[in-house]
């Protein structure tokens, strides 16, 4: 490689972020990354600045999981990247593709302030860790972490700098240093012929999808086989939206799951058999199901549930041979998705009797419904909490890919506010390069998962973001305050008060509005989105609203029983 002229460590790492295309990062501000800050400025790259490390990584997973794109996340490494922990372990298990660069402290300082490594709390949780040996091979490892970031399965790649390379003078490299992306593994002949006798075999198939969908662009074809032959498509998490949950070829698993137990063929698409699926197990699905899983990890299949037919491939190309397939043998395909609605009719049907009295308080079941009411179906909503997730489940259904994303599969509290604000930037990133208006984002809330890292309201307000936060206030624990009272008959340590939240956003400039009448929200909600800058509405819900989610499965969208150990004591597997 020659060498063209000789720049700051810092421009070296700017100019690399740059050639991957990069529009916006999320750091920390302090004096870690002062030359590449300065670097940064020049090439017109954003810097969101956080107020918390976690919030920088998730910022970055948030931007990650809206656009498609890596996200970047800036840190320091001595106190921040214990910070970062929680962030690091949400975007990693979400499959985010996340480059962090970490700005390690001088080497005289490591025997003198460490008892570990530089890195090594970090190895365990992330894809790949890595430090920077010399000067002259920063871009070179920003090369290589972007790819670790994004190849195979995605996750978060950590990158070590030593902070002095930063100043350091070294020269620029002639070319950019970048990694082509990797071609991801094609179905094999022999498993699309088995997996195309399956489904011409079958009764009642369903596809589920995940994050694994949607990283490989499976969208088009999912819409394919659904309209073509009538296959119903369940997404989960990043699965959702893929092909839109109109109820009648695309449905969310949350409200859906009822019906799988029915299916008599269950091609599992870059989807994971977790905790929320019930592990793939019996009663969530019927032992004598045939099972099909997809994957570009072959580590993955199998997990918790063995499979009929393993297939280590990308989704798109699996699903593609597949659809390719059954066209050209002139399948005719299954005729209908109604016995999946069957399945749920006693389910939505309680859903919609809850959640109307106008003179009643609050229920949450309003505010999804006045969110699916009045959003367009690109906005974006982030879901955080645990009890006003399981009311959103049952009444907002997921328009488009990239639209939706919570706390799954990591479930760690809070992290809904670094994800919308990631969510924000990468809006406005695609607004600028579209010319087209920042199409909508809202961060439903619980009170409690808000508490976390409210304070992240001030990156939004100093970054320009436009937000519309909905926190349901209950004043409480929901999940635990419930069941503690099925279980004793009385909560303890549950209950938090409902507090004046939307005066935390009117600090740091929001619109701020407290709302108690039900018939008062719908147009809250309205005009925030028509006004299209920050706001944030806390909404006073009824407390007692979720001691039904405790005794009527039939509302329970996310069951926390899943476990094999408690099938044989708990009904709501059996029904939910």
């Amino acid at each position: 490689m020659t060498a063209t002229a000789e720049v700051k460590g810092g421009e070296i790492i700017a100019r690399s972020l740059q050639q991957h295309g990069v529009a916006t990062v999320f750091s920390l501000a302090g004096t870690a990354h002062t030359y590449l800050l300065q670097a940064l400025a020049p090439l017109g790259i954003d810097v969101v600045s956080t107020r918390h490390e976690t919030n920088t990584v998730l910022a970055a997973d948030g931007y990650a999981r809206t656009s498609g794109k890596t996200g970047v996340a800036l840190l320091k490494n001595d106190q921040g990247l214990p910070n970062a922990m929680t962030g690091i372990c949400t975007a990693n298990a979400a499959c985010s593709p996340v480059v962090v660069l970490s700005s390690l402290s001088p080497s005289s300082s490591i025997e003198c302030n460490g008892e570990f490594s530089e890195l090594e709390i970090v190895t365990p949780v992330a894809k790949w860790v890595r430090i920077v040996p010399s000067v002259e091979r920063l871009a070179e490892y920003v090369a290589m972490a972007f790819h670790q970031a994004r190849s195979g399965r995605p996750g978060v790649a950590v990158l070590g700098i030593p902070q002095e390379f930063q100043g350091f003078v070294t020269a620029l490299p002639e070319r950019p240093l970048m990694h082509p992306a990797a071609r991801a593994p094609a179905i094999a002949p022999e498993d699309a012929e088995a997996l195309v006798d399956l489904v011409a075999k079958a009764k009642r198939p369903i596809i589920l999808t995940g994050g694994g969908a949607l990283a490989s662009g499976a969208g088009p074809v999912l819409r394919d086989l659904a309209e073509t032959f009538s296959i119903p498509v369940i997404g989960n998490s990043l699965g959702r939206g893929l092909v839109p949950e109109d109820n009648r070829l695309g449905f969310s698993w949350a409200l859906a799951q009822v019906a799988a137990r029915q299916a008599d063929l269950v091609i599992a698409a870059g989807i994971r058999m977790t905790q929320r699926l019930g592990y793939g197990l019996p009663p969530r699905f019927a032992k004598t199901a045939t099972f099909v899983q997809i994957d570009i990890h072959a580590e993955e299949i199998g997990r918790n549930r063995p499979v009929d037919l393993a297939i280590v491939a990308d989704a798109a190309s699996a699903l593609t041979a597949l659809f390719t397939a059954l066209r050209s043998r002139g399948f005719e395909g299954f005729g209908s998705t109604q016995w999946v609605n069957d399945a749920m009719a006693a389910r939505r049907t309680r859903i919609d009797e809850l959640g109307r009295d106008p003179e009643a308080e609050i229920h949450p079941y309003q505010i999804g419904r006045a969110l699916g009411d009045l959003l367009p179906p690109d906005a974006v909503v982030v879901g955080d909490g645990a009890d006003i997730l399981n009311w959103l489940h049952g009444v907002y259904f997921v328009g488009a890919p990239r639209c939706y994303m919570d706390h799954y599969p990591f479930g760690s509290m809070g992290v809904g506010t670094g994800l919308a604000l990631g969510a924000s930037a990468a809006l406005r990133d695609e607004a600028r390069a579209l010319g087209k208006p920042v199409r909508p984002l809202v961060l439903l809330t619980g009170d409690g998962a808000f508490g976390f890292y409210c304070g992240e309201l001030h990156s939004f307000e100093r970054a320009g973001l436009p937000v519309t936060i909905v926190v349901a206030n209950d004043g409480a624990w929901g999940t635990e305050h419930h069941g503690q009272l099925k279980a004793l008959g009385q909560s303890y340590n549950c209950l938090l008060g409902k507090s004046d939240y939307h005066m935390v956003g009117a600090a740091f400039g929001f619109a701020a509005h407290k709302i108690e009448d039900g018939a008062e929200l719908r147009g809250r909600i309205e005009t925030a989105l028509a006004e299209g800058g920050r706001t944030i509405l806390n909404v006073l819900t009824d407390t007692d609203a979720g001691r039904i989610r405790k005794t009527d499965p039939r509302v329970q969208t996310v069951a926390f029983e899943d476990l094999a150990s408690s099938l044989k004591t708990h009904a709501t597997p059996d029904v939910a």
